[in-house]
């Protein structure tokens, strides 16, 4: 793995997603939305179901091991700072599942519990 973190940030992993993916808090909405990324991009399956908001939290998640994901771009945000305690961002994530090109764009919505940003859940098309 390059030292660029998988979220595109232009940050080295190790000073951008890692610390939240070895239990860190986020501090907004959006960083929250980039980790989830990046874990997806790292299969890090177990930190996916650890940040996403009980209520709504599948079982389990099997990750599709032959997806490549390649990159995202936040396209707005709205509230998700860290004074508020809900907030979404919307957002394009490229990727190469099967050897083809595709684009998942979702708004998502996240609240925060005890200090700790949750993903909710997400208005969702896959292209």
């Amino acid at each position: 793995m390059s030292d660029d973190c998988p979220c595109g940030s232009a940050v080295p992993y190790e000073e951008c997603c890692a610390p939240l993916h070895r239990g860190g808090a986020a501090g907004t909405a959006l960083a929250l939305m980039r980790s989830r990324y990046s874990a997806f991009a790292l299969g890090l399956e177990q930190y996916l179901l650890d940040s996403w908001h009980a209520s709504t939290r599948p079982p389990g998640i099997d990750l599709d091991g032959d997806t490549e994901w390649r990159r995202l771009q936040i396209v707005d945000t709205t509230h998700g700072g860290p004074s508020d305690d809900a907030g979404f961002v919307e957002y394009r994530a490229s990727f190469r599942s099967g050897g083809q090109p595709g684009l998942l764009e979702e708004r998502s919505r996240f609240i925060r519990v005890d200090g700790r940003w949750l993903y909710v859940d997400g208005d969702a098309q896959w292209r």
